[in-house]
């Protein structure tokens, strides 16, 4: 909402009119605006949008405060005072004036107001007077006295007692305090209440708000502390609680530094006890995990050897493990180009663009061909000056990602250059060895975004005509001088009341004083007796104002009350510490830190040592709030973090030890929970090991596969090694054969847990199977071949028996009658012969003959061929077999106009027998120009070439082609397609047995019209 337009009103007489009332009026008068929650429907809080003199003075406010009204004055909103509800009920209210009488004596004020308010279009129209302009009576006066220091007694006690128990509530260790020789406690902090979750522990005794504690050392404890007045200090002590309030009777074992010590009352007894705690499980058990991986890796040496036999059977697996790759990385490869969000890979310092799928490629404006394998600004000119080279050199050296959110950019978009707007994420790529491989790109175009939020924003920010509503405001200051009159008769009604409140209030200001002098001795004994170390520091200068004994035992030979810190501490006035309570004091916001190393100047010889310190800053804040101070809690946690730091660091070499094994080791407690794995379970159940921690076994395996090693699991836990093989059907897609290896954990007499090694043995169970299977069909296949062979040699002599027969029977006939029909021919007479019926008749008669004739010598050539599975080889030169099947060709390749092409330097010799090479180059050749289309010059073509131990020869023409359905037949004994070509049906079926003989094979590509191909493959 903008200021009042006082240029506007100047330029009017009315509206001068109305801003000279304004500024004269005795009544304050207050423009409000609501302020809405997300539903736009309630009110909220008020924003002030004009506040005349009057009302800045009664106030003290400026004309136009920058804080809301619940901000300034929260106790508004209570029930008590009623302000806030009376203004929201005078806006609902619409045009009607509402007045309201409050006595408010919180937030800086305390005066008697008389309001009244009045909706005015979009704001709430305010006037009121209170009775600080009024002089008032002496028994007012002494009231009024009364009440400030009542107030300031109780405001000093309750900043003391906030200020103290902020500090408790905020520490990072666990505090309670227990009252009475029952131990039931009085107070405990959100770490405290931690250990037990939503277990209800205030004002209940210990023995029966903890009863597992019962066996265990803590009562007696409390209780000697409670008669002797001894402080007990533990460290690393065992005490076992039911944290998750589940029943169970096996309680986890966890291990805690704490002190208890005694809270002694005004008179010096003892009437409770201080207890301040830090749990320090981590450190006892990386200790304890410390001194037994020496154990662990002597045991994981043996496995390791064991592993290194798996290994080795490993090796067989490379090649399928690489093509596995291939598929994975083709998949990668799809899934980058098909991504919903732009991905790019840059590499070297030139920036090289290595991978960028199609949306990252259209975002740039270019193709795939014109960016990828060019340095980034060459590919992508528009990018030069706009910083994105140097933001990604960035990442490649620091190793370090950046995130850019809705980053402007120039680049071309439609054959122009436009700002377009994007989120992005460059981040590093490294290889399996840790090495960097590139800078990955990640990036979304939310120009659409950041456009509708520019118009949004625009929209805002126009602002709505008030002349109306000034208007209205000048007849509602014409009207408060009436209400003047009327506040003034109440004014004295009011003295009289406030007479008879001053007694009552005189005895309530010293009860008040006795408890707040109560309050202040406890807080000081609560400060000077906690085993924490605590101090204030005053000003901005830092000076030590108040300091426990626990603060002054860190520093025992240095003087702290009285000086400035950096007098006192020196060695702080570089150190980050220093700046964060500079921090601490201009801001007011607390700092707390875990672990903060600071060195400090050693007792003694002033050398500087490194010690460690959780600790809270927090402001401290005057009457006025104003902050004039910071308070300090802290712990020294040096012995924690070293050893802390120990089993990090022994923790770190073990994850890469097994992190480089290609086994699957883990280890498991007794809840079956995971406490550690290596980075083999990731490819495996798509988890890092830090997601599996934690985690229950039958949770991440699966149900079904929990069940298979359920057994083997109890066993373990109960003390046995274990070795053995399983199937664990993981999910639907992924079931595993395994071998399994079960190390139990022995602690302190007790399985604590065991270690599990475990190795992929699926493809070798799988291959005993497969083995064991085909094993089994072969045996039932090679009887079945015994018999089928056996009977096919005797098919294959009776056919061979027959074809023999019927060729050598039927020659002598046909050669009669052969010699019949030329006799006959010669005794004709030759008037006879020129008949018209007679020589053709005998012209067919002696065809039939001749084609009876070749019928028998092919059968003879069959059974030969049949014969004849060996052949002798020599070595055969190709081109002049062509060429005596070309000579032989001639007249046919004249009649036709056939052009025949050879191209054969690539086999200049062939292993064959020349016999049936000449007889298939002939019969192919043949066929080629004899089955020719008969509308254009056969072309026939015969290449040859050799690859990889292997001969191909083909046979190339344009002729007649065959039918798709048909070509199966063409190697069929007899078979002709084409009837108006001379021919037995025989040569192609011959060309195919001599081929096969020889360890071949042959195939035909043919569309029917166009032509066909044949190929030979054979061995050379």
């Amino acid at each position: 909402m903008p200021d009042l337009p006082l240029a506007t009103l100047a330029s009017a007489p009315a509206n001068e009119l109305l801003q000279t009332l304004l500024s004269v009026s005795l009544t304050g008068v207050i423009l409000f605006q609501p302020v809405y929650a997300a539903d736009e429907a309630t009110i909220v809080d008020l924003a002030y949008v004009h506040l005349n003199p009057a009302a800045q003075r009664m106030l003290h406010l400026p004309e136009r405060p920058a804080e809301t009204f619940l901000t300034l004055y929260p106790r508004a909103q209570d029930a008590a005072t009623g302000v806030f509800a009376f203004y929201c009920e005078a806006f609902r209210a619409g045009g009607e004036t509402r007045r309201y009488d409050v006595n408010y004596q919180f937030d800086g004020l305390d005066n008697y107001f008389y309001l009244q308010a009045q909706r005015s279009g979009a704001l709430l129209v305010v006037s009121f007077t209170d009775t600080a302009d009024h002089q008032r009576t002496a028994v007012e006066e002494d009231l009024r006295a009364s009440q400030a220091r009542e107030q300031a007694a109780r405001a000093e006690a309750e900043l003391q007692r906030q200020q103290l128990h902020s500090v408790f509530q905020q520490a990072p260790a666990m505090i309670c305090i227990f009252d009475g020789p029952a131990h039931a406690f009085q107070f405990v902090n959100p770490q405290y209440q931690a250990l037990v979750g939503e277990r209800p522990l205030a004002g209940r005794p210990i023995r029966e708000a903890m009863p597992e504690l019962a066996g265990q050392p803590i009562f007696a404890l409390l209780d000697h502390v409670y008669q002797t007045g001894e402080t007990f200090y533990a460290t690393e002590m065992l005490v076992q609680l039911d944290h998750h309030n589940e029943g169970r009777r096996e309680l986890e074992k966890r291990y805690y530094n704490f002190i208890y010590q005694a809270r002694h009352n005004l008179s010096g007894a003892i009437d409770g006890i201080f207890v301040f705690a830090y749990d320090v499980t981590p450190q006892v058990q990386a200790r304890q995990q410390v001194q037994a991986l020496h154990e662990e890796q002597r045991g994981l040496n043996e496995q390791l050897q064991a592993a290194n036999i798996e290994l080795a059977a490993a090796v067989a697996q490379a090649e399928e493990a690489r093509a596995q790759t291939e598929r994975e990385r083709n998949l990668l490869q799809a899934l980058l180009m098909q991504a919903p969000v732009a991905i790019g890979l840059f590499q070297g310092p030139e920036q090289l663009i290595v991978a960028a799928n199609d949306r990252l490629c259209a975002m740039w404006g270019y193709t795939p061909p014109q960016v990828l394998g060019r340095p980034l600004l060459l590919a992508v000119p528009e990018l030069q000056g706009q910083n994105f080279d140097h933001l990604l050199a960035q990442v490649a050296r620091t190793r370090v990602p950046f995130v850019g959110h809705e980053v402007p950019t120039t680049l071309r978009h439609q054959g122009r250059l436009e700002t377009r707007y994007f989120d992005f994420v460059y981040q590093p790529l490294y290889d399996p060895a840790g090495a960097l491989l590139g800078v990955l790109d990640i990036a979304v175009d939310v120009t659409s975004q950041v456009q509708a939020r520019q118009q949004v924003q625009t929209l805002n920010e126009e602002l709505a005509a008030t002349n109306e509503e000034l208007r209205v405001t000048n007849e509602e200051l014409l009207n408060s001088n009436t209400e003047l009159l009327h506040a003034q008769a109440q004014l004295q009604e009011l003295a009289q009341a406030l007479e008879a409140r001053v007694e009552q209030r005189t005895s309530e200001v010293q009860a008040a004083q006795a408890a707040a002098e109560r309050q202040r001795a406890l807080l000081e004994r609560l400060f000077m007796q906690a085993p924490a170390a605590i101090c204030i520091l005053r000003g901005p200068e830092l000076v030590f104002e108040l300091v426990n004994p626990g603060y002054q035992q860190l520093f025992p030979d240095r003087q702290l009350l009285g000086q400035p810190l950096l007098e006192a501490l020196p060695e702080l006035g570089e150190h980050a510490v220093y700046r964060t309570f500079q921090q601490v004091y201009a801001t007011g916001r607390t700092h707390r830190e875990l672990g903060m190393l600071i060195p400090l100047a050693r007792p003694g010889d002033g050398e500087l040592e490194n010690r460690y310190f959780n600790y809270i800053q927090q402001a401290r804040f005057d009457e006025r709030g104003r902050i004039d101070g910071v308070m300090v809690f802290a712990f020294e946690v040096t012995d924690q973090v070293r050893a802390g730091q120990a089993s990090e660091a022994s923790a770190q070499r073990l994850q890469l030890l097994t992190d480089a094994l290609p086994v699957l080791i883990s280890y498991i407690d007794r809840a079956e929970r995971y406490q550690f794995a290596n980075r083999a379970y990731e490819a495996w159940f798509n988890q890092g090991p830090s997601e599996l921690v934690g985690r229950p076994v039958r949770e991440v395996v699966g149900e079904a596969a929990y069940q298979n090693v359920k057994a083997y699991m109890e066993r373990a836990f109960a003390g046995e090694r274990l070795e053995f093989e399983a199937r664990m059907p993981y999910r639907q897609d992924f079931v595993r054969h395994i071998h399994v290896d079960y190390i139990p954990d022995w602690r302190e007499g007790q399985v604590g847990g065991f270690y599990a090694l475990v190795s992929d043995v699926t493809e070798q169970v799988e291959a005993r199977q497969q083995v064991a299977a085909a094993n089994e069909q072969l045996r039932g296949t090679n009887a079945d071949l015994d018999a089928l062979n056996q009977q096919l040699r005797r098919t294959n002599v009776d056919l061979d028996n027959f074809i023999y027969t019927a060729s050598h029977d039927l020659k002598a006939p046909i050669t009669n009658i052969e010699g019949l029909l030329q006799a006959l021919t010669e005794q004709l007479p030759p008037a006879v012969l020129q008949q018209d019926l007679i020589e053709p008749i005998l012209a067919r008669m002696h065809g039939s003959v001749d084609r009876f004739k070749r019928t028998l010598d092919n059968l003879t050539d069959v059974s030969k061929l049949q014969q004849e599975h060996a052949q002798p080889t020599e070595s055969v030169a190709l081109a002049a077999i062509i060429e005596d099947v070309r000579q032989d060709l001639l007249p046919l390749l004249r009649d036709t106009r056939a052009r025949l092409h050879v191209e054969v330097d690539g086999c200049s010799t062939v292993l064959f027998s020349p016999k049936n090479l000449r007889s298939v180059i002939y019969n192919l050749l043949s066929n080629a120009v004899k089955y020719h289309h008969p509308e254009r010059v056969p072309e026939v073509r015969l290449s040859c070439r050799q690859t990889a131990g292997r001969l191909h020869l083909q046979v190339q023409d344009n002729g007649l082609g065959i039918d798709a359905g048909q070509q199966g037949r063409i190697f069929s004994m007899f078979q002709r397609l084409h009837t108006h070509v001379e021919g037995s049906g025989i040569g192609l079926y011959m060309v195919k047995k001599i081929v096969e003989n020889a360890g071949g094979t042959i195939r035909v590509e043919s569309e029917l019209g166009r032509g066909s191909t044949f190929i030979i493959d054979l061995p050379t």
